[in-house]
């Protein structure tokens, strides 16, 4: 089997993101599985996961924009924000009508400052804020700023609204739905939550739980599984940058100066972009360079048979 894959499953409602790490590590027989991007176990929807060498990209996967379908609950708010929690404050809510909701909508799309949810995986003094929770504490959180590229109002049914979410690494959809709420002067909790799309990975795409559940010898080496694709060709949402052979031959070959080489010969104007695919002919995706700092890059070499496969798409 492929050493170096992404996998896009859809993570069933009621089981927790490392639940399904855990059962992808049993079943292709391989230790480093990791996720890109937590679900709440109440959440289902697209989890994309690093296989094998592919967990020292997750940093570029887990940078992807990410697009939810939720359902947000007026009149109620809860503890943990969603409608696991213990109420904390409810009213009555009258009629709503759209043109009130798309008025409180619009303040917050575009770069929003959010506090992070105490029921959060954010650390506080070194303590994970859930865990300060449990325990009965609130403590002082530095509100973040994320960025809502798109909040749309799908369907309204009584105190109910539906919303298609588009929005930065980062967000805490629980914690919008409440501030929408709260906006609107009822407060609310989020009700339910779908993940529909990380990137250009969709749920579409996913495969389903079944997939990896239970361990199955005959399919452990299956690389045709919905929803898994090679490291090199899940990467092709990167810009590219076309490698010259003597620099293909060096990021190949392992040399310390191969970075160097490509920096020297490409003009600083045209790398704008924070991270690109180093490309050979026939698109072929070798290594991934990405900027550190305004004058430093870092060189992420795929291996030679993670080129290979790149070939076989």
């Amino acid at each position: 089997m492929m050493q170096s894959c992404i996998l896009n499953i859809d993570k069933p409602c009621g089981m927790t993101s490392h639940d399904v790490v855990a059962m992808t590590r049993s079943h292709f027989g391989l230790r480093a599985v990791g996720h890109t991007g937590t679900l709440d176990p109440a959440a289902s929807g697209v989890l994309l996961l690093c296989l094998g060498r592919a967990t020292k990209f997750a940093r570029f996967f887990e940078a992807l924009d990410k697009t939810y379908w939720t359902v947000l609950e007026l009149g109620t708010c809860t503890d943990t924000q969603d409608a696991t929690g213990k109420v904390t404050q409810s009213c009555t809510v009258p009629t709503v009508h759209r043109t009130q909701i798309e008025r409180v909508l619009k303040q917050f799309r575009g770069h929003i400052e959010q506090v992070p949810p105490m029921y959060s995986a954010v650390k506080h003094q070194g303590q994970r804020l859930y865990k300060l929770a449990r325990q009965g504490h609130v403590v002082q959180r530095e509100p973040r700023r994320v960025h809502i590229r798109r909040l749309e109002l799908l369907h309204i049914q009584g105190s109910r609204l539906t919303l298609s979410v588009t929005c930065s690494k980062g967000t805490y959809i629980r914690t919008l739905c409440e501030d929408i709420g709260l906006a609107l002067g009822y407060g609310a909790h989020m009700a339910a939550l779908q993940r529909c799309r990380i990137g250009c990975f969709s749920l579409a795409q996913a495969g389903s739980l079944a997939s990896v559940s239970p361990p199955d010898a005959d399919t452990r080496t299956d690389a045709s599984m919905r929803g898994l694709s090679p490291l090199s060709h899940a990467l092709k949402f990167l810009p590219p940058l076309m490698l010259t052979p003597p620099q293909s031959q060096a990021v190949w070959t392992g040399q310390g100066g191969a970075l160097q080489m490509i920096l020297s010969h490409t003009p600083a104007q045209h790398l704008t972009a924070p991270t690109y695919r180093l490309c050979v002919p026939q698109d072929r995706t070798v290594a991934v360079m990405h900027r550190q700092s305004p004058e430093r890059w870092k060189l992420y070499r795929l291996e030679p048979e993670e080129n290979l496969h790149a070939c076989d798409q």
